[in-house]
């Protein structure tokens, strides 16, 4: 990625950068982001927990980068909420500080699909055992073995809501919940749209040209999607409008989405959550 691309990213709310200045205390996040990051074990699960998702099941990616996906966009949200003011119960029901929020968040949106590499369907179930071997591990290089407990109970509560009919209790799981929701580009298709797959979730996302996040005027946040076609509608209305309901979040994202080309279907030009 190139510097101006690298820029664009983070000012249209796509990338989290650590050197950055942000709305929340962010010291301990980019030490757990460093550790995370290289990880042999950890790297190694993203990468596998693809082969169910991709190669057995045809369905878009779930690996490497559809994590990296979901964890920028879910720390740029949450900046975005804390920005405005939007105040967080996770981390401060436990009694945690608020340097831990931010914390819950990015390792959730970084294990929230690890339970691919037991099986696609029913994989956030799979994934909370297999998480919390893995927090098992990082969390005691932060924390003491209370703040651990407290810790883990936020991330696999997180994990276990992005993708069930389990209803997040925090609004740190509802920024989980709708960032996985918020990675709905064409680029993630790429794979299974390359190898024949033509099912609705993979021909709605190449309808999805650009997700972008920024400050809104009535509400804490703006998604502002561009689709070149009705087909994306699909991932808006059906997907994360889903994943925004009962995120604790809805009264304060508005999401807009706007078909930005004219290829002969004008079924929608605008569509409003």
């Amino acid at each position: 990625m190139s510097d101006v691309e690298a820029d664009t990213d983070e000012s249209s709310g796509r990338v989290y950068s650590p050197k950055a200045e942000h709305s929340f205390p962010d010291e301990k996040l980019n030490a757990v982001l460093e550790f995370v990051e290289n990880d042999p074990e950890i790297q190694t699960y993203l990468e596998a927990q693809n082969v169910n998702a991709v190669a057995r099941k045809g369905y878009n990616d779930h690996g490497s980068k559809h994590i990296s996906i979901v964890r920028h966009r879910a720390l740029c949200l949450y900046d975005l909420l804390k920005r405005a003011g939007v105040e967080f119960n996770g981390a401060t029901q436990q009694g945690l500080e608020e340097a831990d929020e931010a914390v819950i968040v990015a390792l959730a949106a970084t294990l929230h699909d690890i339970g691919h590499v037991v099986h696609r369907d029913d994989h956030s179930y799979y994934s909370i055992p297999l998480a919390s071997d893995e927090l098992d591990r990082i969390l005691p290089e932060f924390y003491t073995k209370p703040e651990c407990v407290r810790v883990k109970g936020e991330v696999l509560h997180a994990i276990l809501c992005h993708h069930t009919e389990e209803i997040p209790l925090t609004k740190e799981a509802g920024v989980v919940r709708i960032a996985d929701g918020l990675d709905m580009e064409s680029g993630r298709s790429r794979m299974p749209y390359e190898r024949g797959g033509r099912g609705i979730n993979t021909i709605s996302s190449q309808a999805i040209e650009n997700v972008a996040l920024s400050e809104g005027d009535d509400h804490a946040v703006l998604v502002e999607i561009e689709m070149n076609s009705a087909a994306g509608v699909y991932q808006v209305d059906n997907l994360l409008k889903a994943k925004l309901q009962g995120s604790m979040l809805e009264s304060d994202i508005r999401i807009v989405a706007v078909q930005a080309t004219s290829n002969g279907d004008e079924l929608v030009e605008r569509i409003e959550l």
